[in-house]
């Protein structure tokens, strides 16, 4: 006979209890990581794809795309970036088969500033995917959270039917441009605006409830809830579990397996802190913002212009490596290197 359930419940992971109130999301591109947490969906980016291509388990997803690349022909350039949009499909294809719900595929950062750009990168994606058989219900474009990323998700949800992921999102005026775009998603980070605090100001360690990435997702969600946004808020970048414990209840959370794996050895009891009941009691007030409202409230916040331009930063710079990478397969052998 099996214990009580008082006894159960006791025993029952953190992991576990969270799924119960919030959409878990594994953040990685490394998809024999994901079978262990089953998680909804799953998010990917740059640099996670570009540390799974160099694993030797994901080799033959690399040669699978260089033959890609080079079947469609071109200048090295065409040939490099379609072999780099064949490889993060082929990564969120396989992602698929481990997952009931969606993937995100990243639009290259170095194309944040260029809507069109994006809607045209987006589009070619979704077409990639629909070649090997995924429908675009299945995938989500994540996109750079700029006034021109933003634009660009709201283009194609409306008129192509695409759903988008807005990233790399740190201050509340870019939370409001994407509600008011109609995006399906957004990732506020967490642990990046926590890091940009540690190193900017004099606290250097912040209790859980009062992490400023912890506050920044709370005052989003309460904000959404309160005015019946239907954008799914989903919390990203987390430093440590707390972070995640004090988002309880948001309605997705994007994590990293190493994070997974200790919310699963955790059985403390877990409760969840956001709610619907608790945003609409708030005392937030609706925005609307235009372009000069949303560049002016932005670049009142010095930590989320630093961080949106960092975080681009970063994940081009990933780009420029992974077709580093791309190149000396597809190249260097027939230039006798």
């Amino acid at each position: 006979m099996s214990g009580s359930p008082v006894k159960r419940q006791r025993m029952e992971s953190v992991l576990d209890q969270l799924k119960q109130f919030t959409t878990v999301v594994a953040d990685t591109g490394d998809f024999h990581a994901i079978d262990e947490y089953k998680p909804q969906d799953a998010t990917t980016n740059p640099s996670l794809i570009l540390a799974a291509a160099q694993m030797p388990t994901y080799q033959e997803l690399v040669e699978e795309a260089v033959a890609h690349g080079r079947r469609l022909g071109g200048s090295q350039e065409e040939q490099i970036t379609n072999a780099t949009d064949k490889l993060f499909v082929l990564f969120g294809v396989e992602i698929l088969k481990k997952i009931p719900g969606r993937v995100s595929t990243e639009v290259d950062a170095r194309l944040s500033f260029d809507k069109d750009a994006m809607v045209a990168r987006a589009q070619r994606l979704i077409d990639l995917y629909k070649e090997a058989g995924i429908s675009k219900d299945r995938i989500l474009i994540k996109l750079s959270s700029t006034w021109e990323g933003i634009q660009a998700g709201k283009q194609l949800e409306e008129q192509h039917g695409i759903h988008c992921n807005m990233t790399l999102l740190f201050s509340f005026a870019q939370a409001v441009a994407c509600a008011e775009a109609g995006v399906t998603l957004i990732s506020p980070f967490v642990g990046r605006i926590l890091d940009w605090h540690v190193a900017n100001t004099d606290k250097k360690s912040f209790e859980p409830l009062e992490d400023p990435g912890v506050k920044s997702v709370t005052k989003i969600y309460n904000y959404y809830k309160k005015f019946g946004y239907e954008t799914v808020v989903m919390g990203a970048s987390f430093r440590n579990t707390g972070e995640i414990k004090a988002l309880a209840g948001c309605d997705f959370l994007t994590i990293s397996p190493q994070l997974l794996g200790e919310l699963l050895k955790d059985h403390s009891k877990l409760a969840p802190t956001l709610s619907v009941k608790a945003a609409q009691a708030s005392d937030l007030e609706k925005v609307h913002l235009d372009e000069k409202a949303f560049r002016w409230l932005h670049n009142e916040d010095r930590m989320a212009v630093e961080k949106l331009s960092d975080g681009i930063r970063r994940f081009a710079a990933d780009a420029v490596k992974l077709e580093r990478m791309l190149r000396e397969r597809m190249f260097s052998a027939e230039n006798g290197k």
